[in-house]
């Protein structure tokens, strides 16, 4: 009996130390990738050492069952003791190197915020078919999203934010049927969005801001009905506003600042029960502005400013639950401001630069 407990013993010990330890591929990828970056401040990568990567190497995690590389995680900007110690962030240079690849069990991906990691996106890194989250927000990446990036059926966080990223949006990235988050803001991409973009159903924040995408907003996403939040402010996007946007049932965040926006104002955004953040401003919206809210409305923000609205401020507007930020400056806007509620806290500058508005917070009618 002592016998045989002693080699099932032996045998568990055998398979641990199997599983637990890196595989000569995953440590070879590893030191390919380490040797392609430089992190000069925090010394992140002094843990990189021996051959065990599975074991106390910042930022790699394993599964226990494989002993294979299942997670990079390395953000320049955490909570970490590392960066408390050294009382600052993070900065590396350097590029991704493809040798990250042969990671081919890898699920997440996350080089986030090093300031300076500039080059290109490696093509293969489609090829990661257990990829759930890839983010390299806050680098200095340039060059084209991979074309086959949709590939990654698996893909649930695709954050590409604060790079150089350039070109089109690839046709294959609605195909991402699983994704919930993107993020491709403040890169300098071009192009219009995929006229398919509604396809990615699962999605509940489109972040697409301060880019150069143009065109007009593509009708399919009126099916995105997890669609919680859609930023494509600073663009030059063109076309007027679909009145669908204000029936989508859980979108509560709409940002279409600063485009080339015209057309008239849907009376459905003012009545929407669930919008709660709303920017309209420095577009060419013109008409009236709807008299269209109700007991249900409510804004946190509300910004119509900067564009070509004419007529008065609706009266409805009173009736709305609650309006915190309202701006309607720099419009055409004419008659008596309304009395009550939202109007009692608002300052002059909510409707400063109007071509006759009178009365509080402005100058007596």
């Amino acid at each position: 009996m002592s016998a045989l407990l002693t080699t099932l013993a032996l045998l568990f010990t055998l398979i641990y130390t199997v599983t637990s330890s890196c595989t000569p591929s995953d440590l070879a990828a590893l030191l390919a990738f380490k040797s392609s970056l430089n992190e000069p401040y925090l010394g992140i990568f002094n843990t990189w050492s021996g051959t065990n990567c599975c074991s106390n190497w910042y930022g790699i995690s394993c599964d226990p069952t494989t002993g294979r590389v299942a997670d990079i995680n390395l953000r320049g900007e955490s909570e970490d003791p590392i960066f408390e110690k050294a009382g600052r962030s993070g900065y590396m240079t350097g590029s991704i190197n493809p040798s990250l690849c042969k990671l081919d069990r890898l699920s997440t991906l996350i080089l986030a915020d090093w300031k300076g990691v500039s080059g290109e996106i490696p093509g293969c890194v489609a090829s990661l078919s257990n990829l759930r989250i890839l983010d390299l927000i806050g680098n200095q990446i340039s060059g084209k999203i991979p074309a086959n990036i949709g590939n990654l059926q698996r893909l649930t966080v695709l954050n590409l934010a604060d790079n150089g990223l350039t070109g089109e949006i690839p046709a294959s990235l609605t195909a991402l049927a699983n994704m919930k988050h993107l993020d491709l803001s403040s890169n300098k991409l071009t192009g219009q969005l995929p006229a398919d973009f509604g396809n990615l159903k699962m999605l509940s924040r489109a972040l697409l801001s301060k880019n150069q995408l143009s065109g007009a907003i593509p009708n399919s996403i009126s099916g995105m009905y997890r669609l919680a939040d859609l930023d494509l402010s600073v663009n030059k996007i063109s076309g007027s506003v679909p009145g669908w946007l204000g029936s989508m049932r859980v979108l509560s965040t709409l940002n279409l600042d600063s485009n080339m926006i015209s057309g008239q104002l849907p009376a459905s955004l003012l009545s929407s029960t669930g919008l709660g953040i709303l920017n309209l401003s420095r577009n060419a919206i013109e008409g009236n502005i709807p008299d269209a809210f109700g007991p249900k409305s409510y804004f946190m923000a509300l910004d119509l400013s900067y564009n070509n609205l004419k007529g008065p401020i609706p009266g409805s507007l009173s009736s709305a639950a609650y309006v915190g930020h309202l701006d309607l400056s720099h419009n055409h806007l004419c008659g008596t401001i309304p009395v009550g509620t939202p109007f009692d806290h608002l300052e002059a500058s909510s409707f400063s630069f109007n071509d006759c508005l009178c009365g509080n917070p402005l100058k007596t009618c």
